[in-house]
C-alpha cells in the first residue's frame, strides 16, 4: 500500500540471491565494507517490494515490473527518495539482476533495459583558499594534545584532498616517507598522494608531541589520528573537528570533510594542475568525474571576467 511502511521481508529465495551476490561484491570485485552496507540496504528496500507484491524470487521478475517499483521509490514511498539515491538503488538492482543472469540462476535479465532518473548537474561546493587558511588555523586553539591532532587531520585532509573515510582508516605505517601517503580508496584500491610541507610540519608535531599522550590513553593501535580515549577517530569525529573549527574561524558556508576534497580539486585545478593528475590524486576511476571541477573554475572565471572587463556587459 502507498505510503505505509514496508513489512520486513522473509528469509527466501530472493535474501539468498541477494546475499550471493553480496558475497560476490566482496570476494571478486573487493568492494569496502561500507559499500557492501549501502548495497545491502538498498537491495533489502527492493526485497520488500518485491515481497509486499508477492513476488517470490528474482527468477519470477519482469521487464514490466520494474517500472512500479521506480514509482514507488519517487512517489508513493515515504519519505520518497531523491533522484540521486533512486539511481543509487537502482544500479543495485541492476547488478543484482545482472550477476544472476549471467550465473545462470535466471533465465533473462529483467532489469536489462531499466534506466534510471537523469540526474540534476550539480557543481562540487568548493570554499575560497582564504576560508580553508582560516579554518586550519582556528584549529590551532585548544588542548594542546587535540589541537596539534586536529591541525594534522586537517592538514592532512586539504593536503590530499583524501576521503574522511580514507582519513581514519591510515595508519602511521601508511606515511611512506617525509613527502607521501598512502591512501586506500574505494574497493580498496591504493595510490600514492604527496603531501605539502605544511601538512608534513602539522603530522610531525603531531607524532612527536600529541600522539604519544592520546595513545597513552587506550590500547595499542597503529591508527594514525588517535581520539581522546586514545582509539582510532570516526568519521563522525571528523566531521565534528571540522565543524568546531569553521565555526571558530566565523566561516558561514555549510563544510565537511568532502568540502576540503572538492576545495582540493579546485583550487589545482585553478592553479594549472592538469586534469588527469588531479583525477590520479583524488583516486577517480573516470576522469569524467574529475572534469566536473573544471566547470567551477570556468564558472569563476566567467565572473571574474564580467565584474572587470570593461565591456563584459
Amino acid at each position: 500500500m502507498a505510503g505505509a511502511p514496508l513489512a520486513e521481508a522473509r528469509r527466501g529465495v530472493t535474501s539468498r540471491a541477494v546475499d550471493d551476490y553480496l558475497r560476490h561484491l566482496t570476494v571478486e570485485r573487493g568492494l569496502a565494507r561500507n559499500s557492501i552496507a549501502s548495497y545491502r540496504r538498498d537491495l533489502g528496500l527492493y526485497e520488500c517490494w518485491l515481497d509486499e507484491r508477492g513476488i517470490d524470487g528474482p527468477e519470477r521478475v519482469t521487464e514490466a515490473d520494474l517500472p512500479g517499483f521506480v514509482r514507488f521509490l519517487g512517489a508513493e514511498r515515504e519519505p520518497r527518495l531523491a533522484v540521486s539515491s533512486i539511481a543509487r538503488v537502482l544500479s543495485a538492482v541492476r547488478g543484482l539482476h545482472r550477476f544472476l543472469a549471467e550465473e545462470g540462476r535466471t533465465p533473462t535479465d529483467p532489469a536489462k533495459g531499466l534506466r534510471p532518473p537523469k540526474l540534476p548537474m550539480r557543481l562540487p561546493k568548493a570554499i575560497p583558499v582564504e576560508q580553508v587558511t582560516a579554518i586550519l588555523e582556528a584549529a590551532r586553539t585548544g588542548d594542546e594534545a587535540t589541537a596539534l591532532r586536529d591541525v594534522a587531520l586537517l592538514e592532512l585532509l586539504y593536503a590530499t584532498g583524501a576521503r574522511v573515510s580514507e582519513v581514519t582508516a591510515l595508519n602511521v605505517d601508511d606515511l611512506v616517507d617525509d613527502e607521501v601517503v598512502r591512501l586506500f580508496g574505494k574497493g580498496g584500491k591504493q595510490r600514492i598522494v604527496p603531501v605539502g610541507s605544511y601538512a608534513r610540519r602539522a603530522i610531525d608535531a603531531y607524532l612527536v608531541r600529541s600522539r604519544p599522550m592520546l595513545s597513552a590513553r587506550g590500547s595499542a593501535t597503529p591508527a594514525l589520528f588517535l581520539g581522546v580515549r586514545g582509539r582510532r577517530m570516526s568519521r563522525q569525529a571528523v566531521w565534528q573537528v571540522l565543524q568546531d573549527a569553521a565555526e571558530r574561524a566565523g566561516v558561514a558556508a555549510s563544510v565537511s570533510p568532502h568540502t576540503l576534497r572538492h576545495s582540493f580539486a579546485t583550487h589545482l585545478l585553478a592553479g594549472g594542475a592538469d586534469v588527469r593528475v588531479v583525477q590520479e590524486l583524488l583516486g577517480h576511476s573516470s576522469v569524467a568525474t574529475t572534469q566536473i571541477y573544471t566547470l567551477v573554475t570556468a564558472d569563476t572565471l566567467r565572473e571574474m571576467y564580467t565584474a572587470a572587463h570593461p565591456r563584459a556587459r
